[in-house]
């Protein structure tokens, strides 16, 4: 939730802070950094020491970054301490959903999954609209603040009615290589992309490649690696799902951070009337996902989960045609189908990859589901960082540079739509559970 109310407030947050456009584009791009690289390592350590205990602390760190992200005067501190809301993020969204997987028999994961990811999506539906009220009412910081109450109750919630724990008896050895080096594969990728025209870019790119090589050559042999490399060859299911889920997600995230750009500063909307429009498609998410849920539990996913892709290349197929003089409805509707082509495909995705494993590495299933989402999220932010490098360079962004910010956003959809006809292809390939 506080990844989207952040999202409408960035055009008063880099006005209030006077920050230039290349700095603005990583606030959404430096939480997913820190959320992949640390995604594996709270696995595991949710694994070994206990999921509620680590979900816990992630929360904590999380209000603690929030309220000093509102007290920042400069952008360097507020994407420092996104930073740490990136670290508090991996240690939640790598352990929420492998302990409702360890709650719930496996004829009924897929309903569990389902109302979990309703929950998200209202979340996310909510968030928008209270990003942009808030910012319009008080300012950019609210959006932060608000979010400290709604954690310090959420852990007494779980302090009070969620008594059980759920760990390894064994814990073992904590795997601190394995996390170097995909910590190095994940700050050399985002860096290199996002400057890949220059020289040291085209460098940190080839180095984030041998790092992930390396890395997985020692997970491979590790006796206690962080994820079993393995698991990739074993099951067709759970390598293509998390494959499809990579690519899916590397084409919205970035497309609603433009797009809040887009409404505000091409079409002239407010924060609020921009987060109305971005709520529709976590809107319809809400209301499907909890329908595809039930019917992963009674159908084959992979089919489920091929008919959300297809919907959802629909939807980004109407978004290709957006134009300065575009209406709120076209872009509304498009929105809304890939709402719900979103919310047909991710629960039952999940499903496949929760199903695909044993209940021992229930942990490490749901941080490598979560690594490539929020990967794929990653890379797509880079990708926009890029595009945001060459067609608007270090400027502030104002209504002075619309016309490249107009080209910046088409050729980001251009590009979310190729990595969906991609899943298209990944998904429908992953075979039977």
């Amino acid at each position: 939730m506080g990844m989207a109310a952040v999202n409408v407030a960035i055009p008063s947050l880099a006005l209030d802070l006077q920050a230039a456009a290349v700095k603005v584009s990583w606030l959404p791009t430096i939480y997913i950094l820190s959320s992949v690289a640390f995604m594996l390592p709270a696995g595991k350590l949710a694994d070994m020491y206990g999921r509620k205990k680590i979900y816990v602390w992630g929360l904590a760190l999380n209000a603690v970054a929030a309220l000093f992200c509102g007290m920042a005067n400069h952008i360097d501190m507020v994407l420092f301490w996104r930073f740490i809301q990136g670290v508090a993020g991996a240690m939640i969204f790598g352990t929420g959903v492998a302990i409702v997987s360890s709650v719930v028999p496996d004829s009924k994961r897929g309903s569990a999954l389902g109302t979990v990811a309703a929950c998200v999506y209202i979340g996310l539906t909510l968030a928008p609209a209270m990003g942009g009220y808030l910012t319009e009412l008080f300012n950019w910081r609210a959006v932060f603040y608000f979010q400290v109450p709604l954690v310090v109750a959420l852990i007494m919630f779980i302090h009070v009615y969620l008594k059980d724990e759920w760990k390894h008896d064994t814990p073992g050895k904590f795997d601190f290589k394995g996390t170097a080096l995909f910590a190095c594969f994940t700050v050399c990728l985002v860096y290199g992309l996002s400057d890949l025209r220059s020289f040291m870019g085209q460098v940190l790119t080839a180095i984030a490649f041998i790092s992930l090589i390396i890395f997985v050559m020692h997970q491979s042999k590790s006796r206690q690696p962080l994820i079993r490399v393995q698991l990739f060859k074993e099951s067709r299911v759970f390598s293509l799902s998390l494959t499809t889920s990579f690519f899916m997600y590397g084409s919205n995230f970035a497309i609603l951070f433009l797009l809040s750009l887009y409404l505000q500063y091409i079409q002239g909307y407010s924060p609020a009337q921009a987060g109305n429009v971005l709520l529709l498609q976590a809107l319809a998410m809400a209301i499907v996902a909890p329908f595809a849920g039930r019917l992963s539990d009674n159908f084959e996913p992979r089919v489920v989960a091929t008919i959300g892709c297809v919907i959802v290349a629909f939807g980004f197929l109407l978004l290709n045609q957006l134009s300065m003089a575009s209406s709120g409805i076209q872009i509304g509707s498009a929105l809304l189908l890939i709402g719900v082509g979103f919310g047909l495909f991710s629960t039952p995705n999940n499903n496949a990859i929760m199903g695909a494993v044993s209940r021992n590495e229930v942990g490490i299933a749901s941080a490598s589901m979560n690594l490539s989402r929020t990967v794929g999220n990653l890379f797509g932010m880079s990708m926009v960082n890029l595009m945001v490098h060459y067609y608007i360079g270090d400027v502030e962004i104002s209504v002075e540079v619309k016309d490249a910010l107009m080209l910046t956003v088409l050729t980001a959809l251009k590009m979310s739509l190729s990595f969906v006809i991609i899943a298209v292809v990944c998904s429908s390939m992953r075979g039977k559970q």
